[in-house]
């Protein structure tokens, strides 16, 4: 039956569950920093020397040495991730798309991280790789977003689109499918074609954040006043299953199709993305061990 086979998975994975304690335990660090410190954040460069708080939060401190300590192995689990490329032993350990995941998170967390060791402080060598770590983790999420897009095959792509349109035709969900017609618009192959690979990806993400706005509408369009409460204006499940199985159906055809239209630009854009990656790490890591050398070897830390 259509409806069983598009029930979402309620069993969530072991991967996925580790990501999100690792995701909510990078969240709930930060913010306990920031409650912490944010009396001796806010203060003036002057004023900080007469905080009780700067013997503990400045870069030299007991605290904002750990903060260096921990970036310094965030900085290192990020470079696991090419690592494994190169290392036999890593490379049996877990799918790509998993280590990607942390690396992802590893690299969002440490400028985070780096920013409270320098204590909002950007000169000098230090001063350049924490921008450089920046560039990399924006250029990182926009990678691990263009990574998604590329399915693992062709052919799974297609064959998963093809069941998705079997159970598209099935007459007891045709009247869901049709008010759901505005899910499934997207640029036509010959417009692909001619786009750039950036506009390729903005026209993807387009229709990726829209698609949430649309099902909300279509839930509220369908379930009247009283259900737009109980869905949250749309943006929650609702009580009629044979919607939400269409809406399941319908999602997961639209991002089969966008994925398997966007494939060339999306591996195009992949490999551009490499280019610009790779000399901001680079560049990252280099400067990041001059400074580690510098305040180890030489005892110099900026006050």
């Amino acid at each position: 039956m259509a409806a069983s086979r598009l029930q979402p998975r309620k069993k969530i994975s072991a991967h996925r569950l580790l990501v999100t304690v690792a995701i909510c335990a990078s969240i709930a660090l930060v913010l306990a920093i920031v409650m912490y410190g944010f009396d001796y954040y806010w203060l003036s460069m002057s004023e900080r020397p007469f905080s009780p708080k700067h013997f503990l939060l400045k870069p030299s401190g007991k605290i904002g040495i750990g903060f260096g300590l921990f970036g310094f192995g965030l900085f290192l689990i990020i470079f696991l991730y090419p690592l494994r490329k190169r290392i036999k032993w890593l490379a049996v350990r877990g799918s790509a798309r998993h280590w990607l995941d942390f690396h992802v998170i590893a690299g969002c967390l440490a400028p985070v991280i780096i920013m409270f060791h320098a204590s909002f402080k950007f000169q000098g060598i230090a001063g350049m790789a924490f921008w450089f770590m920046s560039a990399v983790a924006l250029s990182g999420i926009a990678g691990r977003y263009v990574y998604a897009q590329i399915p693992p095959t062709l052919i799974s792509a297609e064959n998963s689109l093809k069941e998705t349109e079997r159970i598209y035709a099935d007459p007891l969900l045709e009247t869901a499918f049709f008010e759901m017609a505005a899910l499934q618009n997207m640029p036509r192959a010959d417009e692909i074609r001619r786009m750039s690979p950036i506009t390729a990806l903005r026209s993807m993400l387009w229709l990726d954040l829209r698609r949430p706005f649309l099902v909300a509408r279509l839930r509220a369009h369908s379930q009247g006043r009283n259900g737009m409460v109980g869905t949250l204006v749309g943006f929650l499940p609702s009580s009629d299953a044979q919607l939400e199985v269409a809406i399941v159906a319908a999602r997961k055809r639209a991002g089969l199709a966008k994925r398997v239209a966007f494939l060339a630009k999306t591996q195009q854009a992949f490999h551009l993305w490499h280019v610009i990656h790779r000399p901001f790490s680079y560049s990252f890591a280099v400067l990041a061990i001059i400074h580690l050398i510098v305040v180890f070897a030489l005892g110099y830390v900026a006050l």
